[in-house]
């Protein structure tokens, strides 16, 4: 029974879970913004020009007790368009305007200077790229070889 719970957990705590959990909550708030904009601004534009905000009745007509709605059709359209261009409009088109100048700004900074040990794996790699091999650390330098001897160096005090 413990592995049990202890498994729900582990699901329940996972990322993808949590993520979509997220994006299920901020899609409903998002669908409720863009809501706002066309029923508050958008539609009301169209009803100005079309003298209509229901467009589901336009050009209906009957055959044989059969009634045809063209009108359901255009209205749809009329929807994901007024949808589609608060989405641009208000939302994407800000976005990208917003993400241009902080690129700019970016541009515009100085770089970082580089960390001592990247610069360091640069030299690594520029050393092995040309098929010369980097100094070993452990091996003496040739300095250490000289006749008379480093004075300083505890293995070489007479």
């Amino acid at each position: 029974m413990q592995s049990l719970f202890t498994g729900f957990k582990d699901f329940i705590t996972r990322g993808n879970v949590l993520e979509l959990a997220v994006a299920v909550v901020i899609g409903t708030a998002f669908t409720a913004l863009v809501n706002g904009i066309v029923e508050g601004l958008l539609n009301p534009l169209v009803a100005l020009v079309a003298g209509r905000t229901d467009m589901t009745r336009v050009g209906e007509f009957t055959v044989n007790d059969t009634t045809f709605q063209p009108g359901l059709a255009l209205d749809a359209l009329l929807t994901f368009l007024l949808v589609s261009a608060a989405v641009y409009f208000f939302i994407v088109l800000p976005l990208n305007r917003l993400a241009a100048a902080r690129a700019r700004d970016d541009a515009a900074a100085p770089p970082a200077p580089t960390p001592p040990d990247v610069v360091l794996l640069q030299e690594i790699r520029d050393l092995l790229a040309t098929g010369a091999t980097p100094p070993d650390p452990t091996a003496p330098s040739t300095a250490d070889h000289r006749a008379d001897g480093p004075a300083d160096g505890p293995a070489h005090r007479r």
